[in-house]
């Protein structure tokens, strides 16, 4: 196999997203922040060579990649397997407010951070096994370089794969917004060469 590279991305910051609340599957658009992010992104990447973007079908996702793509010339293609995962009856609430509404509920997730489940929810287990066959599908399908815009769990999931860790610490994988890794894939494996990779706008 000839080594390539896929550019994996978490999108921009969100409107909205800047108290400690779950997010996981609303639809939220970028802020303007974000959109600055994801224009630092297009830059830094401008001379990438890439043969295919995909991302999540949510709104911050596409956008990112949009973006992205403006100077290759490639239009993305959105997988709903790539989405974040789903936080059921907690998303749009702040960690306090699952707190007290969910008592007990909050610490049994950071307990079993792989199998825990919120009410109508995915656990992180779940989660990855609609992203691992997702990503397979997706490297089989294009020859070259791919570029992927994710989000911060489907990252990590991605990330551990790549280090060869297990899901149960995956939060000890950093993702900031409109942050860029980048992995080497060849015959021996996938390995990573760049982690979290932030950009600013140039003044």
């Amino acid at each position: 196999m000839k080594p390539r590279r896929i550019y994996l991305v978490r999108h921009g910051e969100v409107a909205g997203g800047g108290s400690r609340r779950f997010i996981g599957q609303i639809d939220l658009p970028l802020s303007e922040a974000g959109r600055k992010q994801a224009a630092c992104l297009r830059d830094a990447l401008a001379r990438a060579e890439l043969n295919g973007i995909f991302c999540s079908d949510l709104d911050r996702s596409v956008t990112t990649a949009l973006i992205i793509g403006e100077k290759h010339n490639l239009k993305p293609v959105p997988k709903k397997e790539l989405r974040e995962i789903s936080l059921g009856a907690w998303e749009g609430l702040t960690f306090e407010e699952v707190r007290r509404k969910y008592p007990g509920e909050f610490e049994k997730r950071g307990a079993c951070i792989v199998h825990y489940r919120p009410p109508w929810g995915e656990s992180f287990a779940r989660c990855a096994a609609r992203v691992i066959p997702a990503l397979k599908e997706i490297v089989s399908s294009v020859e070259g370089n791919i570029l992927i815009v994710g989000h911060a769990g489907v990252n990590r999931i991605i990330l551990c794969l790549a280090l060869g860790a297990p899901l149960e610490n995956l939060f000890r994988i950093k993702q900031d917004y409109g942050c860029l890794n980048v992995l080497l894939l060849d015959n021996s494996g996938i390995k990573i060469i760049m982690l979290n990779r932030t950009f600013t706008p140039e003044i």
